[in-house]
């Protein structure tokens, strides 16, 4: 698949020497499936192909994914700093700190002002300590923690240091909170929700979460993930 000439409006792709794949990933998708669809579409080659840096299935937005030979760099496009935007739900509480799980805690948010929340927000940026979810991808001897707790077992998660450059409040609509947050590799943003509710005595959990951009690299310059298959499909039809 080398040096392919295609089409003026068609893709160039060279998956055996190595693309990198911006791809916007869609509502309930989990990273791994997107992987999996990638790979799918580019049969009968038999590549490596992995993403950098696992979105939960709630999340959307930009996934990098790699193909061939660039699969090599996958931990250096993941060790690069993360932009998400999303939402706050205040006054309940899930075990996985999102809408993955049901709600199993409700608490008053009677007493929250705006002031409160920003003075929240403005607590959580710089280097800090937090406990990744029990839900999370994290592997504990070899299995993903996540594995563990759907069948009801407790695991014991260390906390680890993860630096917050900005947290901010674009938008207040209780009980839903509008951030934007720019963090480092390895930050989960369920958990700083979830002790965003702590901090104001109440409880919280994740509503909402996209990945806006990752490094110097932009979800507005993403593929849709169809339109991307589609491509690829065109792709192949061209070589042929």
């Amino acid at each position: 698949m080398e040096n392919i000439e295609v089409s003026e409006n068609s893709a160039k792709f060279n998956f055996a020497e190595g693309e990198m794949l911006l791809i916007d990933k869609p509502l309930t998708w989990t990273s791994f499936d997107v992987v999996g669809k990638v790979r799918n579409s580019i049969k009968p080659l038999k590549l490596k192909v992995g993403h950098a840096g696992t979105l939960d299935p709630l999340a959307t937005g930009l996934l990098i994914v790699c193909t061939g030979k660039l699969t090599k760099k996958i931990d250096s496009y993941q060790a690069e700093d993360k932009e998400y935007t999303g939402s706050i739900t205040l006054g309940a509480t899930t075990p996985s700190y999102d809408l993955e799980t049901e709600i199993d805690q409700t608490f008053s948010i009677d007493h929250i002002t705006e002031e409160m929340i920003f003075e929240a927000a403005k607590s959580f940026e710089g280097e800090i300590q937090q406990f990744p979810p029990a839900h999370s991808a994290i592997k504990i001897n070899g299995e993903r923690v996540y594995e563990k707790a759907r069948r009801g077992e407790e695991v014991e998660i260390k906390s680890r240091q993860v630096r917050i450059n900005s947290f901010l409040i674009e938008k207040i609509e209780l009980p839903n909170v509008y951030f934007r947050i720019s963090c480092s590799k390895g930050t989960y943003i369920r958990s700083l929700a979830y002790d965003f509710g702590k901090f104001l005595q109440s409880g919280s959990h994740l509503s909402s979460l996209r990945r806006t951009k990752s490094g110097d690299y932009r979800v507005e310059n993403a593929w849709n993930l169809e339109q991307l298959i589609a491509e690829i499909k065109r792709h192949k039809e061209i070589i042929k």
